[in-house]
């Protein structure tokens, strides 16, 4: 059985008054104007801040003598890569090489290897024949145990190197095997290329016996300077004496600043103010904008970003692309105290998806009120500030922040003028011909790592899902 529903019609008479033409009558109630764009900001609420009188945070550290160990940049052409001549100079023993004509010939000399996974690069105990730099992929470190047990030593990626002891060593041995874990483009420099140009350009050869027979000068596990300590003595031994070296180079951070200008009609301001401020709201969402920028800066900041400041010593590689539980204890093994991780939130997702296929449910932890993803009881905060390239790979970091720790801190500078939040002011600039009135809304901020070990990162971390 089929019921007929009355159609409405032009022709048909309303008999009460419609709700759009009540509505003309009415007090509407409105929200305050929403923005999608605003996220948690985690990483900005968990950093402790510093405040930096003069606009400038020195940090000072005992002298360091490691140097080098850089990340090689190259020139790709579709299946073809050549080292750029100048980031030769990221090898150690050219750190301060300034002929780039030479670098260029050297860099020429470079051949390129394409390996399945799989294959041994270098095996222990073998003459270096080569030295070798990571276009793409990953190789893994294997060294041998205490009972010729096979033991994995560490990851080599993208733009990483290995072998660069021949360079100042024509005797050098492999002190670990390395085999390529993933498909790996290698740009090799044979030790038979590297004899033939030292034989024909005096001034390498003379860098290299330089470099050779600089003398091993003292220094603890984190490559600072030493300092002497006798004990277990008895008796009236003569003491040695010490001093603890500083870095006569300390690096100063400049307190960065995003700006915006705000401008309002005056005809706004004047008519439609009520029931909300029209001023009020455009300079709250102009702040957010701002703070949002701030959050971006403090992780991609080609200057004092913490993805550009993480030491390349405390960067690791996922092992099998996902983020996986062994990752992240090896993360965690890398520095005390760590207080909270960092990433992206598919890297998170992606980390639960390997806890839960290891039947591992870690439980979240209670932050200012929130629930949070943690692992060993570290809170794993979301940042989407965090980037995610387009082989969906992405960075996970790990920190330890407060000044007390020697971890990592924000930098900003309170009871500035015309101060309308911390290190925030907002500062009118006047009304112009067209009835414009002009704010000039400005925030100061910075980060800083104290020591390179407050800040890790767990590179190559892939975050799409995996087929069967």
């Amino acid at each position: 059985m089929t019921i007929e529903m009355p159609v409405q019609t032009e022709n048909h008479v309303r008999k009460s008054l419609s709700t759009s033409a009540a509505a003309k009558l009415a007090h509407t109630t409105k929200s305050e104007p929403q923005m999608q764009g605003i996220s948690s900001r985690w990483l900005t609420r968990m950093l402790p801040w510093t405040q930096v009188k003069g606009g400038v945070y020195r940090v000072n550290r005992r002298l360091t003598h490691t140097v080098g160990n850089g990340v090689v940049e190259f020139d790709v052409d579709g299946g073809r890569a050549r080292v750029i001549p100048a980031e030769l100079r990221e090898l150690p023993a050219l750190r301060d090489f300034d002929d780039d004509e030479v670098l260029r010939a050297l860099a020429e000399r470079f051949q390129q290897h394409d390996l399945e996974p799989g294959s041994v690069v270098a095996e222990f105990g073998n003459p270096m024949h080569q030295i070798a730099l990571v276009v793409h992929g990953k190789l893994s470190k294997i060294g041998s145990g205490e009972y010729d047990e096979h033991t994995k030593l560490g990851i080599v990626a993208g733009g990483g190197y290995f072998g660069d002891e021949a360079l100042t060593d024509p005797e050098a041995i492999w002190p670990v095997t390395v085999k390529t874990v993933t498909k790996t483009t290698l740009l090799v420099l044979p030790r038979q290329s590297l004899d033939e140009l030292l034989e024909n350009v005096p001034q390498l050869r003379e860098q290299l016996s330089r470099m050779a027979e600089v003398p091993h000068r003292p220094q603890n596990a984190k490559g600072e300077a030493a300092i002497e300590i006798a004990s277990g003595h008895a008796g009236e031994p003569m003491l040695t004496g010490t001093f603890v070296d500083y870095d006569a180079r300390p690096r100063e951070y400049e307190l960065s600043l995003a700006q915006s200008v705000l401008r309002v009609h005056t005809r706004v301001a004047d008519l439609f103010n009520d029931p909300m401020d029209q001023v009020e709201q455009q300079l709250r969402l102009t702040i957010e904008a701002l703070y949002e920028r701030r959050e971006h800066d403090l992780v991609n900041n080609p200057d004092f970003g913490l993805l550009r400041n993480c030491d390349l010593k405390q960067r690791i590689y996922s092992e099998s692309g996902p983020p996986t539980p062994d990752d992240m204890d090896e993360l965690l093994s890398m520095r005390r105290s760590t207080k909270l991780f960092l990433a992206h939130p598919k890297a998170i997702a992606a980390f639960g998806r390997e806890c839960s296929k290891r039947g591992l449910y870690p439980d979240p932890v209670d932050v200012d009120g929130h629930r949070v993803p943690a692992w060993r009881g570290i809170p794993i905060f979301s940042c989407g500030k965090i980037p995610v390239s387009d082989t969906q790979t992405t960075t996970i970091l790990a920190m330890r922040t407060g000044e007390k720790d020697q971890g990592v801190i924000g930098l900003h500078q309170t009871g500035i003028p015309d101060e309308f939040e911390p290190s925030l002011n907002v500062r009118f600039k006047g009304i112009d011909d067209q009835s414009i009135i002009s704010y000039l809304v400005s925030c100061y901020y910075s980060a800083a790592v104290l020591v390179p070990d407050a800040l890790g990162a767990l590179d190559n971390v892939l975050v799409a899902r995996q087929t069967d």
